[in-house]
């Protein structure tokens, strides 16, 4: 699903500027938009706290991966 690759994409990005803060105190996010309070920073830190809620959603669905990628499942036109 579409939505779920760009949710993890953010969350991805979300986790990637959290280590930078943790390891060298360095926000890239507030760094790239003018501020932590500017609104634009905030604006992305919703969008990656909204991506981390949806991303919740993954580790409650069921779908058989291996029938997607291993090649059984058939495909009809």
């Amino acid at each position: 699903m579409v939505l779920d690759r760009i949710a993890l994409v953010i969350v991805i990005i979300g986790a990637l500027c959290l280590g930078s803060i943790g390891i060298f105190g360095l926000d890239f996010i507030a760094r790239l938009f003018g501020g932590a309070a500017a609104s634009a920073a905030r604006v992305v830190y919703t969008l990656v706290g909204f991506a981390g809620i949806w991303c919740i959603s993954l580790l409650f669905r069921e779908h058989d991966y291996t029938a997607e990628y291993d090649g059984s499942r058939r495909h009809t036109d």
